[in-house]
């Protein structure tokens, strides 16, 4: 997931595109315990793409705050 297309998303779509990350983080997670991945870059690019979401949300706040 790009910063531009975090970026067009509203507020409510990047809580459950989050929610969603999460979710599948956690499900390869368990996947990975009991046996080698299938995809073993999957996990880090979904926790990327958590922080990038965490980071935008963040910046938000932060303009709201200052103005």
């Amino acid at each position: 997931m790009k910063k531009w297309e975090i970026k067009k998303m509203s507020k409510e779509e990047r809580l459950k595109k989050l929610e969603e990350l999460r979710l599948e983080l956690i499900s390869l997670r368990s996947k990975a315990r009991y046996g080698a991945p299938e995809n073993p870059g999957k996990i880090r690019s979904i926790r990327k793409d958590i922080a990038r979401i965490l980071t935008y949300n963040r910046m938000e706040e932060l303009k709201k705050t200052t103005q």
